[in-house]
């Protein structure tokens, strides 16, 4: 079962940041997608968010949504942040803005590399 977050009306920009991502969903009354930015920040070690309505999705770059950790929980419970909400989200003004990488992952014959693989299985990785 997932942990409930609370919820916050403000953060400061020195507050430490767990994360922050920007996604679309789906807005309040079934008006349409909207951009959301979630601030997650840590208050008597507790996660309580933040989310901002950025407006109409359309506005926005599809493939541009991200997350942006600020921190990790670490195995005694207890959370360990590196980053404040001001430098994330000045990271997000940033990756907003900029054109989604483009992977281009090499297509492979699944075949040919079982072959190849064996080859070299048997003779010994010499090739």
């Amino acid at each position: 079962m997932g942990n409930i977050i609370i919820g916050t009306n403000t953060v400061t920009m020195d507050e430490p940041c767990y994360g922050l991502h920007e996604v679309h969903k789906q807005s309040p009354g079934s008006r349409g997608f909207h951009r959301y930015q979630c601030i997650q920040v840590i208050r008597n070690d507790q996660v309580v968010e933040l989310i901002i309505d950025m407006g109409d999705a359309r506005d926005f770059k599809a493939d541009n949504q991200f997350f942006l950790p600020g921190g990790y929980q670490q195995k005694n419970g207890k959370y360990l942040i590196a980053e404040t909400v001001g430098r994330l989200r000045d990271i997000a003004d940033y990756l907003r803005n900029r054109p989604a990488l483009e992977l281009k992952m090499p297509t492979h014959n699944l075949m040919e590399g079982y072959y190849e693989h064996c080859r070299r299985r048997d003779n010994g990785n010499r090739n």
